[in-house]
């Protein structure tokens, strides 16, 4: 069986997948509102991608959230217990403090090299932070390989 954490569609596989562009995927990416693996420059994403991505179109549009309002949505996620994080660590994190935007999106931002996103517990626990159960079923409906 596939490991779901296993970062092996390419943007073009997934954006078949997903029934969008691949520039889909690249807008989202710059938005901070995804962070697939890269290999040499070259974007991979894993199922859990696919999974987060269906929740994401889920969110714009079923729910009428726009990529601001749900990055800013994410950035009220609470990393720094999600992760577990002492209170050395959570004084030490600038997304303990700076709430515009993800914190996988601020470690972006910040210039930090950051290419294993894709496996912070975080980000993988952002779907069931945003929605609801029914909900999250109701987004795999963005997802056609299943």
């Amino acid at each position: 069986m596939l490991d779901k954490g296993r970062p092996v569609y390419t943007i073009g596989t997934a954006a078949e997948l997903l029934g969008v562009h691949p520039r889909t995927l690249r807008l989202y990416e710059d938005a901070g509102l995804l962070r697939p693996a890269r290999k040499n420059n070259r974007r991979f994403y894993t199922s859990n991608d696919l999974e987060w991505i269906g929740c994401v179109r889920y969110l714009l549009h079923d729910k009428g959230l726009n990529q601001e309002g749900l990055k800013r949505l994410l950035a009220l996620l609470p990393c720094w217990e999600i992760r577990g994080c002492t209170i050395e660590q959570m004084d030490a994190c600038t997304a303990s403090k700076e709430r515009s935007a993800p914190c996988w999106d601020l470690a972006r931002q910040s210039g930090t090299k950051v290419n294993e996103c894709y496996q912070c517990p975080v980000y993988l626990a952002a779907p069931d932070h945003v929605l609801s159960p029914e909900e999250r079923q109701e987004a795999m409906k963005y997802i056609t390989h299943d």
